[in-house]
């Protein structure tokens, strides 16, 4: 089978390795489920959308990692040495990247309704930006920042309305959507006219989102249009001129074969040029430009490495194999039927000549990783890992049945490095009083 990333490889006696290690030797010393980074894949992908932004567009340009998708202390330490900006959606998030020593300066503040104390806390920290997602939100910084004697720089989420074709659950450009400020009715022309009268933000640029999985650069370039014409907008009846266009992430990764998104360097190349373009047709000056990778970063460079514990066949069903993992590690199948392929760490090699049901450990009939997935014939005590599993997947774990999170390893040019640890079962009550 196809292995999908150039972190993984085998050995000639059919052994599945990542970033040049042995999966099997990681599953005996750490144990299962048990997640996988690549290190090298990481900054490789960081690397793509940085060096090519620099190299095609004239402007200043920041790469921001998108948090939600994979978020601990060791990561943010990473995403800093490659040069990385990066965005927050919780204050969990914000004090996850401030505990690593993460700029302050360099993070965005995402989320639909945060609190006040998350505010507060992001104005301690001096973030560099506050997305702002509607006028509540706005109206609640502007008294909690002149309460601290302090200034919000703020961008806005804009809804372009436009449907990238994903998921409907994660599609979030359109304007029936909970995140954001619609173009079509007028509402977002109105909060950048209202921020304009407020003493304590500061409205530095505009930003969108318009889904996930995305595998075409032509809504990409639809979503600048719209934005850069938003920005004539706003110059021409309001006078100001926003320095900064953040458009986002979204871009799609292959989770099966059948899959086929473009090269990251390409969508950041097509970007570039249709935000210079723009530019130039419309007459303003070439924003700052920002976008904000999450997925198409880390998604790739994981697996996640399970234990068989059973095969069931049902004839003329479904052959189902369970797993010592599920939803509590990975709850993407149950949340929006997400798919993935599957390998036999031990006999990589072999032919696939079974159709399964891989289904977790969890008392629940939807705690299913994937449906149809082609593997050999697989027999319990058997390894098994599903792969492209660095995005939500470890952020979206859950103590569900009182399961403990597996433990998180990284890889490096044939070196590891446990960067997570296994909770314990004291750790799922030390909360309880």
């Amino acid at each position: 089978m196809r292995l999908m990333s150039q972190s993984l490889g085998t050995t000639q006696n059919g052994i599945l390795t990542i970033g040049g290690v042995s999966v099997p030797d990681l599953a005996k010393e750490y144990g299962t489920p048990l997640f996988i980074l690549d290190e090298g894949y990481i900054r490789t992908a960081c690397r793509a959308f940085n060096n090519t932004l620099k190299k095609h567009y004239d402007g200043n340009v920041m790469i921001a990692y998108a948090s939600k998708a994979m978020s601990f202390t060791a990561l943010y330490r990473l995403l800093e040495e490659e040069g990385m900006a990066a965005d927050v959606v919780s204050g969990g998030e914000l004090f996850t990247a401030m505990r690593a020593g993460f700029p302050a300066g360099k993070i965005f503040f995402h989320g639909n309704n945060k609190t006040a104390a998350e505010l507060e806390y992001a104005l301690q920290c001096g973030v560099y930006r506050f997305v702002v997602d509607n006028r509540e939100e706005l109206s609640l910084l502007d008294r909690i920042a002149g309460r601290m004697g302090k200034t919000a720089d703020i961008s806005f989420r804009i809804k372009p309305g436009i449907d990238a074709h994903t998921h409907e659950f994660i599609t979030t450009g359109k304007i029936d959507s909970k995140f954001g400020v619609a173009l079509e009715n007028g509402e977002a022309l109105d909060i950048v006219r209202e921020s304009l009268t407020l003493k304590n933000v500061n409205l530095k640029g505009v930003h969108c989102h318009i889904g996930s999985q995305i595998f075409d650069t032509e809504p990409f370039e639809l979503a600048v249009k719209v934005l850069m014409q938003f920005l004539s907008d706003i110059k021409r009846e309001l006078g100001y001129t926003i320095s900064e266009l953040n458009l986002g992430g979204g871009f799609g990764i292959q989770y099966i074969e059948s899959h086929d998104p473009p090269e990251l360097a390409v969508v950041a190349e097509t970007i570039a040029h249709a935000v210079t373009k723009c530019s130039a047709e419309l007459g303003i000056p070439l924003p700052d430009l920002v976008l904000e990778p999450g997925r198409s970063i880390i998604a790739p460079s994981g697996i996640t490495v399970y234990t068989i514990g059973s095969v069931k066949e049902i004839p003329g069903i479904c052959n189902y194999v369970a797993v010592d993992g599920g939803m509590t590690d990975n709850p993407r199948y149950a949340l929006y039927g997400a798919i993935y392929n599957a390998i036999l760490p031990e006999r990589a090699n072999d032919e696939c000549t079974t159709t399964v049901t891989i289904a977790g450990r969890c008392c629940e009939s939807g705690d299913l990783i994937s449906k149809d997935v082609a593997l050999p014939a697989a027999h319990a005590g058997e390894l098994l890992a599903v792969l492209a599993t660095g995005a939500y997947n470890y952020s979206m774990a859950s103590n569900y049945n009182r399961l403990p999170k597996p433990p998180v390893v990284m890889v490096a040019d044939g070196t590891y490095r446990l960067v997570v640890r296994r909770e314990t079962y004291d750790d799922i009550v030390k909360c309880d009083v």
